[in-house]
């Protein structure tokens, strides 16, 4: 099987520093992949990077489906399938639900058979928001708006949606049917690459874990190899490496 997504020798320079140092690694067709590591880790700035929102790598190759993307725009990435969401929920707050969704539709395919309506509604009920569609988006939970974020981003109709933090500051209950849905889009055959620091959480939807830790990739393999890796427990420690769940 080819990969859809292949980083091959990233690298990301501000000025002298490397917020990432020539990383590689793949994603195959419906996987889910989850990407960890300590604070400043380069996550965030390597999903920037993938996206081209807002910059790009300063070296190395990002292919999807065996396309280079690098100095792609945004969008043009996200008309080939690629879509994401952010760690804080990025919404527009005079809009309904519904208008809100129908943003990520306009950056679907030019060609897709469905009308934007018609995506929009379907995402909405994907994540459990169809009564509310609506409604205005101002004084939303962050329950609602990083769903309404990830509907977003199903509406663009992507074979893979980087996810950034998406259960972060959720509740046990919120988390446990996020983590149902992301099984649920899983079985639709949709690609998800997820970063995300409850690691317990990540660790039961992952198929396989890469570990970062100052820009670099430290440990990559299933979530059983990964919490028992040396060198993981050690970055972890100081925070709580028991938050690793599988093993530890």
């Amino acid at each position: 099987m080819k990969p859809l997504l292949e980083c091959k020798n990233v690298s990301k320079y501000f000025g002298d520093f490397a917020a990432v140092k020539n990383l590689s690694f793949e994603v195959f067709p419906g996987e889910t992949y989850g990407i960890a590591g300590p604070n400043g880790a380069g996550k965030t700035t390597l999903f920037n990077i993938i996206t081209g929102i807002p910059i790009h790598a300063t070296s190395g190759h990002i292919l999807f489906k065996n396309k280079e993307i690098q100095k792609l725009k945004g969008y043009q990435i996200c008309h080939r399938g690629l879509a994401r969401t952010f760690q804080i929920p990025n919404i527009i707050e005079g809009f309904s639900y519904l208008e809100n969704v129908l943003l990520g539709s306009a950056f679907t395919k030019p060609t897709h058979a469905k009308s934007p309506r018609e995506r929009a509604v379907e995402a909405l009920t994907m994540v459990g928001l169809p009564e509310k569609k609506n409604m205005l988006a101002r004084g939303s939970s962050l329950y609602d708006r990083k769903r309404l974020m990830l509907a977003s981003a199903l509406a663009a109709n992507p074979e893979s949606i980087l996810l950034d933090e998406p259960v972060g500051g959720l509740n046990k209950l919120e988390i446990a049917n996020l983590t149902t849905l992301f099984t649920e889009l899983k079985t639709e055959n949709i690609t998800l690459i997820i970063i995300e620091h409850v690691m317990t959480t990540l660790m039961v939807i992952s198929d396989r874990v890469m570990i970062l830790q100052q820009g670099e990739k430290i440990c990559e393999g299933s979530p059983e190899e990964v919490s028992c890796d040396p060198a993981v427990i050690e970055a972890y420690l100081g925070e709580d490496s028991s938050q690793l769940g599988v093993v530890i």
